[in-house]
C-alpha cells in the first residue's frame, strides 16, 4: 500500500526528529514517516524561543540527585556527539562558560558539599570563590555603584563547555539527513485520531489529509501525547498539568556564560537562570517563570478544550493540587510567578528575583520577552495522587507507544530515541546497525539505556 509505513512518528519536535534519524540511520527499517501538525519542525517546545537552550548535563542543575545526574550526563553526551559528528559547532551547538552559584552562607555551604560530591561524575568541574567569580563573571558580583555585593558567593562549573544548543536547528538537521528513499516527512498533518486495525496495524487520520497506516506508531507530541493516548483508552490513570515558562531580556552580554541558581528542593519547577541567548543575539535572557495555564500550547489557540479532557478532574487531581497549595513555600512561589505575568507590576517583582544573578541590573533594563516561553506537560498520577516529574512513557506492548517529555526532554532526545528504537526493532524484528551508532555517538553498547 502506498500510504503504509513500517513506523509512523507523530510529532517533529526534537524528540520525534531524533527518533526519525535513529530509525533511518541505525536500523534496516525501510519505510518511516514523520508526521507534523505545523508547517515546519520544532516550532513548539523545541523552538529556541521556548526552552532554555541548555544541554542539561546535571553538573549545574542543583535539583538533580547524584544518581539522576549520572544518567542525564550520559544522555547529554549523545546529542552532543551527534552535533560534533556533523560538525555543528557554532551552528547549532555553542561553547560557553557555565556555573551554578550559591548566594549567602547556607547556599555557599550547600554548593561546597555538592561540588565535592559531583566531581566524581564531572572531573572537569571547577570551584569558584568570590574573587574568582569577580574575575570570570564580574556582573554576578558587582553592584550598581561598582562595589562588591556583601553576601558571600561561590560557584561550581566549567570555564569552557559546549553547553548551549539550538534544538530547533538540530531537529531540522536530523530531518534533512533522514528524508531519503522511502522515508518521508509530512507537514501540516494534524492527527485527528488513531485507530487500531484487526491486522496489527494502525490507521492515522487527519482532517484534510489522506489516512496513513503503520505497523508501529510512536507518539512524540508533547502534551498532546496524553490526549491521543486517552482517546485510545491508554493512560487513563494520568492527568496533565501544563506549566508555561516566560522570560525577560536585558540588552548586551551581561553574562559570560550560563549562570544557574540553587534550586529549592520543595519546588517542582526550575529556579531562574541567566543565559546569553543563542536566538535573540546581543541579549541576555533571564527566567523562566512558572505558571499553570489551561491549554496545551502556549501561543496557539484551540487547545483549551484538549486541556479540559486530559487534566483529569476528580478527587485524585483535587488532592494533588490541594497538597501543592497547602505548602506555604509552594503556594507563595505560585502566587509570585502569577504576579510576574501581570504587565503593570510583573517586571518589578521579577527584578527582585533577577538581582540574585545580576545585582547591578536596573529595572528599566528589563523587558518582557514577548513570544518567548513554552509549555511543559507535568504529569499527575491519579493512582499515586502526586505530581510526577521527568519523562513519562505509555507503552501498549501492541505496537503503539506515547511519550511525554518534560525537561530535560530535549537534552535526552537521542537517548529516548535509542530507547524507542530498541522497542520498535524488537517489535518489528528488524536489525540495528551498531557500528554506525559507535561511529557517530561513541557508544559501543546500548545496555545502559533504561
Amino acid at each position: 500500500m502506498k500510504n503504509h509505513y513500517d513506523v509512523a512518528i507523530i510529532g517533529a519536535g526534537i524528540s520525534g526528529s531524533a527518533l526519525f534519524y535513529a530509525l533511518t540511520h541505525y536500523t534496516d527499517i525501510k519505510k518511516v514517516v514523520l508526521l507534523e501538525k505545523y508547517h515546519a519542525p520544532a516550532t513548539l517546545s523545541s523552538s529556541g524561543n521556548n526552552n532554555s537552550q541548555t544541554i542539561h548535563s546535571g553538573d549545574i542543575e542543583t535539583n538533580y540527585t547524584f544518581e539522576k545526574a549520572k544518567k542525564v550526563a550520559r544522555a547529554a553526551k549523545l546529542v552532543s556527539s551527534y552535533a560534533f559528528f556533523h560538525k555543528l559547532q557554532n551552528k547549532s551547538i555553542f561553547e560557553y562558560q557555565k556555573m551554578a552559584i550559591g548566594v549567602g552562607d547556607k547556599e555557599v555551604e550547600f554548593m561546597k558539599q555538592r561540588h565535592e560530591q559531583f566531581k566524581e561524575i564531572y572531573p572537569d568541574l571547577e570551584f569558584f570563590d568570590k574573587e574568582t567569580l569577580k574575575e570570570i563573571e564580574p556582573n554576578v558580583i558587582k553592584l550598581a555603584d561598582g562595589s562588591d555585593r556583601p553576601e558571600n558567593v561561590v560557584g561550581s562549573g566549567m570555564r569552557k563547555s559546549f553547553c548551549a544548543m539550538n534544538f530547533n536547528s538540530v531537529a531540522n538537521h536530523m530531518i534533512e539527513q533522514s528524508n531519503f528513499g522511502e522515508h518521508k516527512v509530512i507537514f501540516n498533518y494534524k492527527v485527528k485520531d488513531i485507530i487500531e486495525q484487526g491486522d496489527g496495524a494502525y490507521t492515522i487520520r487527519a482532517n484534510g489529509n489522506s489516512p496513513i497506516t503503520a505497523s508501529f506508531v510512536l507518539v512524540d507530541a508533547g502534551a498532546h501525547s496524553l490526549y491521543l493516548a486517552q482517546s485510545m483508552g491508554y493512560g487513563l490513570e494520568l492527568g496533565c498539568l501544563p506549566v508555561s515558562g516566560s522570560f525577560y531580556f536585558i540588552p548586551g552580554s551581561k553574562l559570560q556564560g550560563k549562570v544557574y541558581t540553587v534550586q529549592n528542593p520543595k519546588l517542582p519547577f526550575a529556579a531562574i537562570h541567566g543565559d546569553p541567548d543563542v536566538v535573540a543575539q546581543g541579549k541576555t535572557r533571564l527566567g523562566p517563570t512558572a505558571l499553570a495555564l489551561p491549554k496545551l500550547e502556549r501561543f496557539k489557540s484551540g487547545t483549551t478544550m484538549d486541556f479540559l479532557k486530559v487534566f483529569g478532574f476528580g478527587s485524585a487531581t483535587t488532592k494533588i493540587m490541594w497538597d501543592l497549595l497547602s505548602d506555604s513555600e509552594i503556594r507563595n512561589y505560585i502566587f509570585r510567578n502569577f504576579l510576574y505575568e501581570i504587565p503593570s507590576i510583573g517586571k518589578k517583582y521579577f527584578w527582585e528575583e533577577a538581582k540574585k544573578i545580576i545585582p547591578s541590573i536596573r529595572l528599566d533594563e528589563l523587558t518582557y520577552a514577548e513570544g518567548f516561553g513554552g509549555i511543559r506537560p507535568q504529569v499527575l498520577d491519579k493512582n499515586k495522587k502526586k505530581l510526577e516529574l521527568g519523562e513519562k512513557k505509555i507503552k501498549s506492548n501492541k505496537g503503539i507507544t506515547f511519550n511525554m517529555t518534560p525537561s530535560p526532554g530535549a537534552t535526552s532526545c537521542m537517548k529516548n530515541a535509542l530507547l524507542d528504537m530498541l522497542e520498535i526493532v524488537d517489535y518489528l524484528k528488524a536489525n540495528i546497525k551498531y557500528e554506525k551508532i559507535k561511529e557517530e555517538l561513541n557508544e559501543e553498547s546500548l545496555d545502559w539505556l533504561e
